[in-house]
């Protein structure tokens, strides 16, 4: 499960789209969920787009246009940043980051759609003529977002997607409506034709409607576990192609170091940034045993110091059953070390050991400021260890032993491996991972592939 991707807010028992203080559960601001009718009108206005934008615009006018979003977000980074720190309580210098990377997103798509879309020439095993792959659009795209990153996640989407020629509608997080908004308006701004990008405020039931329309040709999905599983099932039975990006308990594992500081301060970066709200974020640190005090103290000390100045979870829910893990996980014999006790939404940032493998602590996501600490006593130990989930999304390895670097990663199982270093994502990079963290692949050229038509076109003689 992962508890941090929440796919509702409640107010008075109804659900609607709302500005929530994550600090206090007040409401800011309610919007109103959409009609059917408005649903409807969303998924026309983007198959009509599809018909007569997507199939009369070259790539080089598509590129265009995603250069225009690239440079909105860079000039409404501030705007867009203000916007998601009230809506989930990002500290503004992370937001403004976010905002910032998803600008390189598209500007990356913008400059690599062309070689990305070339055509991709055959060499034959017999015969005369020619073969080649050609990347197609396929229609239009439902995409299903968070609000952790309500900036970021879209543009994972929508940046290959828009390039390749797809449109999109787009459902965001119901405690995102005003970035959601601003996104809307922003590609409205860049210059795309009405229907190329459609924010709705859609309730569950309406999408579950529109996987299943006819006008949909695919879905991508970030979120719990739970959630992918329904959208999966819901698009099979229509035999919609789908991208999940679920949870994640990711691993970091340190084998030898030639820097404890350094590799320390890397353990804090990888679990603490957006208040460790992140499904890619370290969570489980697996220490080989002769580091392991020196590592477990310096980490502690640094963990607890950051109680000063941290930013609130998403919402008083979250830190809620954030608090209910950590108490079932010292209920079967984990000490933890905290810096205090949760008040409201803001959950003092805290260190797990002990943590029975056998335990449940030891293989669910614990979204939020909490970092669980094993010791391993081999190479082999801390692989299963680190293999001891049912999620594989990312993981972190730190040796001094470019062998021994090379072997663990090679023996992990999840979609992505970072050797001696944190914060290493780029826009060509493949995000995705295996098991139940989902399948599927965005960003990098495997990101435009993801819902393209790889049409063979063979001819006998030139």
């Amino acid at each position: 499960m992962n508890p941090g991707h929440e796919e509702g807010v409640s107010v008075a028992n109804t659900q609607l789209y709302a500005v929530v203080d994550p600090a206090t559960g007040e409401l800011v601001k309610g919007y109103p969920a959409a009609t059917d009718e408005a649903v409807d009108k969303a998924l026309d206005a983007a198959a009509q787009a599809y018909a007569q934008w997507s199939r009369r615009t070259s790539v080089a006018q598509r590129a265009q246009l995603l250069t225009s979003v690239a440079d909105l977000h860079s000039e409404r980074s501030g705007r867009l940043a203000e916007i998601i720190h009230r809506e989930m309580g990002k500290p503004l210098d992370q937001a403004v980051a976010e905002v910032e990377f998803s600008a390189s997103i598209y500007r990356y798509y913008a400059e690599n759609a062309h070689r990305f879309l070339a055509d991709e020439p055959i060499q034959l095993l017999e015969g005369e003529g020619t073969a080649f792959v050609r990347r197609q659009p396929i229609g239009t795209l439902l995409g299903i977002m968070p609000w952790n990153y309500p900036a970021y996640q879209v543009a994972r989407f929508a940046a290959p997607n828009l390039a390749l020629g797809n449109t999109i509608v787009l459902k965001h997080a119901p405690q995102c409506p005003e970035s959601s908004a601003a996104l809307q308006q922003l590609f409205t701004d860049a210059g795309f034709p009405q229907g190329c990008y459609v924010n709705v405020y859609a309730t569950h039931e309406q999408i579950a409607r529109a996987i299943a329309d006819p006008r949909v040709q695919g879905v991508s999905f970030t979120g719990s576990e739970r959630a992918g599983a329904q959208i999966a099932e819901k698009a099979g039975r229509s035999l919609k192609k789908v991208v999940l990006e679920l949870g994640g308990s990711d691993p970091f594992i340190v084998l030898s170091t030639d820097d404890l500081d350094a590799t320390v301060q890397a353990a804090v970066d990888a679990r603490f940034e957006n208040t460790g709200q992140a499904c890619n974020a370290a969570k489980r640190f697996i220490v080989a045993e002769d580091v392991y005090d020196a590592f477990l103290d310096r980490f502690t000390r640094k963990v607890l110091a950051m109680a000063d100045g941290l930013a609130p979870l998403s919402s008083v829910a979250a830190a809620e059953r954030l608090e209910e893990q950590v108490g079932r996980a010292t209920a079967d014999g984990a000490a933890f070390v905290s810096a205090g006790k949760r008040e409201g939404a803001y959950f003092p940032p805290g260190v797990l050991t002990d943590v029975s493998p056998a335990s449940p602590a030891a293989a669910e996501e614990l979204f939020g400021p909490v970092a669980i600490v094993h010791r391993a006593r081999s190479e082999d130990e801390a692989v299963d260890l680190a293999n001891g989930t049912p999620y594989g999304l990312g993981s972190y390895v730190f040796t001094t032993d470019a062998e021994q670097a090379a072997r663990v990663a090679d023996r992990i199982d999840a979609g992505m491996v970072f050797v001696n270093g944190v914060g290493l994502e780029g826009a060509e990079l493949p995000f995705g991972g295996v098991k139940r963290s989902g399948f599927g692949r965005e960003l990098g050229r495997a990101g435009i592939d993801e819902f393209a038509n790889k049409k063979l076109i063979r001819t006998a003689r030139t």
